[in-house]
């Protein structure tokens, strides 16, 4: 789904407005966007940072559900249930922007294939039994890794061993992101 400058920020704003309802009053705003576009089933993550440091980051993978409300949720829980951090308050709302990777659907990739693998293009789910770890494709581009080390960073989210990515047994699926934030927009 290629969304268009305006349907960008309209997400972002979506997702800004059912932060601030839902923090103030725990009220989920039902929402209805204007373009028809945001109203197509897809899947995105909401990552939230404060001053530069990570705040939140919860998304869901799959396109179930209209792509805006799976925005307004994944808004509400990177804020609200990522374990790694304290719920945010709405008293540093002001200091939070938001960052919305709207995903593509996602591709198994055998094996001998891994060479496919575009870092900063594509993003990565690495699976083994009940274990599954999610990395998106502006995280190894951040910090500078190769595939094989994208690879193993993925394997280690997912709490297997960093060369599990190498074992038959592990499925690997590739997705790629469009990814908007509030500071691209000045909003």
């Amino acid at each position: 789904m290629n969304l268009n400058h305006e349907e960008k920020i309209e997400l972002l704003r979506i997702a800004r407005t059912t932060l601030e309802s839902y923090l103030a009053s725990r009220y989920f705003p039902s929402i209805r966007p204007k373009s028809p576009r945001l109203e197509d089933r897809g899947g995105a993550f909401v990552t939230l940072d404060s001053h530069g440091n990570l705040r939140g980051c919860i998304g869901h993978m799959a396109a179930d559900k209209p792509l805006c409300l799976s925005v307004q949720k994944m808004a509400i829980h990177a804020a609200t249930a990522d374990p790694r951090f304290q719920p945010v308050t709405l008293g540093e709302l002001s200091e939070i922007e938001i960052e919305i990777s709207v995903l593509s659907p996602l591709a198994v990739l055998p094996h001998d294939r891994l060479s496919e693998i575009r870092v900063g293009e594509h993003g990565l789910v690495i699976s083994c039994g009940r274990r599954r770890g999610v990395l998106l494709p502006q995280v190894a581009s951040r910090e500078g890794w190769n595939r094989e080390t994208f690879l193993s960073h993925t394997c280690r989210k997912a709490g297997l061993p960093a060369d599990s990515w190498k074992s038959p047994e592990t499925v690997i699926e590739i997705f790629s992101a469009d990814v908007f934030s509030e500071k691209e927009f000045g909003e």
